[in-house]
């Protein structure tokens, strides 16, 4: 493995936070960062982005500034295939997401700490944290039958599922990808892939991974009340506008993905794929068991994409029940509240677009799709003219950022980061961070948690520096920002991670 100190210096400025790395054997690896946060890449993740660089069918791949090291590929990258499919690069939380509700409530409406309390009691009797924790494991959940979510991943969010499962049919819309189809991309499809599944006992406890929809997980997962502050100029005015974010008002801003079942898909796609490659022989990326690969239009490749699609699915109708859920939650505390969805967005998912003009498998792993305006994959959204929102979130100190894409968003394949991104692993978080300070530092802000003691690993020190990275990705010319978002309080696990 070649050094860290090696690699690093081994990067081109191309500009004040674009960089190159070179590889030595095809076109070089995009480094979005500026020379502070290229700093923050260790041995692993460098490596990493050569392996996957390096791996079989791979056009482009792009470093962002919350990197860091990750399963095959480091999470904050950007993998390009026009002609293999990754499981890597997407990761064990398929569709890991973010989300964001406006409410129509005045910022003072927070203000009062037994009134968060409340919210924070009314949110958590309707939706579980924790790893394998339920609609069992509180008391107002909303119970999901198992026919319900049959349909559920294999149709995403159709009228008729959200209308079972009493989410607005209209914030679909607000969705970047409302439906997954899989390879052949139909719901029919998915339900002959999930009834194989089911028949040969490959989806084992259906009923158990269905129950978790309307749940948080555990590890960086959360629920988060924040305060919107939008930006002092004429273009994030008029943009926010679009989006439905009202300045001073509060909103909920959710991170979560496809919990049990996306996992369970995910490994077993690892463990057959692995098998395959020890069969026939064939070399993996950097050595690397974690990189495996199918070429598309191979049966491997067409079930990768079958199982994906199925854990999409459930992600994407999973966040949309959590918002209906705070929504009620926040009805029953303040009567009267009304919310609307601005937009769900995903960052650990392969999808197909158009990249040089070619079309290709664009791997996102800890990484947001970034469009702007004129897009030609926002034609009739409501995002057509200014671009969709990108939800990035911080940490509940420094806060959280609304953005929209610019122009020069092409250089990194229409992606920017998912958020901050880990500076200390867990176990370090653990070992180095003091909960006294970590505890008294929520205190000094007023951001309340339902957590008695707040995870160390999930502490604002375990991330890096959250303006620095924003600062990255402004400076880069790939988005500018339109808001911010002020905790308020926080709903989070102690549990191990399941990210």
């Amino acid at each position: 493995m070649t050094s860290k100190s090696s690699m690093i210096a081994e990067m081109i400025p191309t500009g004040e936070a674009t960089a190159i790395l070179p590889t030595g054997k095809t076109s070089p690896i995009t480094v979005i960062g500026t020379e502070s946060i290229r700093g923050t890449f260790d041995d692993l993740c460098l490596q990493q982005a050569l392996n996957s660089r390096l791996a079989p069918g791979v056009t482009e791949l792009v470093l962002n500034p919350d990197a860091h090291c990750g399963y095959g590929a480091p999470v904050g990258c950007v993998m390009v295939s026009p002609t293999h499919i990754y499981p890597g690069p997407v990761g064990v939380d398929i569709k890991c997401s973010m989300s964001l509700l406006q409410l129509d409530l005045p910022s003072d409406a927070v203000d009062d700490r037994r009134t968060r309390r409340a919210l924070i009691d009314a949110i958590c009797e309707r939706t579980p944290t924790g790893a394998g924790k339920g609609q069992r494991n509180v008391s107002k959940a909303r119970k999901v039958a198992v026919d319900v979510g049959e349909r559920v991943v294999t149709e995403g969010a159709s009228e008729r599922v959200c209308q079972d499962l009493g989410i607005p049919p209209h914030w679909a819309s607000r969705c970047e990808d409302a439906f997954h189809g899989g390879f052949r991309e139909s719901s029919d499809g998915l339900r002959d892939r999930l009834g194989r599944l089911r028949g040969q006992r490959q989806l084992r406890q259906f009923e158990n991974k269905i129950s978790q929809l309307g749940s948080y997980g555990g590890g960086n997962h959360f629920g988060e009340c924040e305060v919107v502050e939008i930006g002092d100029d004429d273009r994030a005015r008029s943009v926010a506008e679009t989006f439905g974010l009202v300045d001073g008002q509060v909103a909920f801003l959710s991170h979560c993905g496809s919990r049990g079942l996306g996992h369970q898909l995910a490994s077993g796609q690892f463990s057959s794929l692995q098998a395959k490659f020890h069969q026939w022989g064939i070399p993996l990326p950097g050595g690397d068991r974690q990189l495996v690969y199918a070429p598309l239009g191979s049966p491997e490749a067409n079930a990768y994409l079958d199982d994906m699609a199925l854990a999409a699915n459930f992600a994407t109708v999973n966040h949309l029940l959590i918002n209906a859920l705070v929504l009620e939650a926040f009805q029953e505390v303040i009567p009267g509240t009304q919310g609307q969805l601005v937009y769900f967005i995903s960052h650990n998912i392969a999808r197909q677009e158009v990249v040089g003009n070619v079309k290709s498998w664009v791997h996102r792993k800890g990484a947001t799709r970034a469009m702007p305006g004129g897009h030609h994959a926002l034609q009739g959204t409501p995002f057509e003219q200014t671009g969709h929102p990108i939800l990035l979130p911080g940490n509940p100190r420094d806060g959280s950022a609304v953005m929209v894409a610019d122009a020069g968003a092409e250089k990194s394949c229409f992606s920017v980061n998912h958020g901050a991104g880990r500076v200390l692993g867990r176990k370090r978080a653990q070992r180095e961070l003091d909960q006294t300070a970590i505890d008294r530092e929520f205190d000094e802000h007023d951001i309340l948690s339902n957590c008695r003691r707040y995870p160390r690993d999930e502490a604002p020190a375990a991330y890096k520096d959250f303006d620095e990275v924003l600062k990255s990705v402004k400076q880069a010319g790939l988005a500018s920002e339109v808001a911010r978002l002020k905790a308020r309080f926080v709903i989070k696990d102690a549990s191990k991670a399941d990210d």
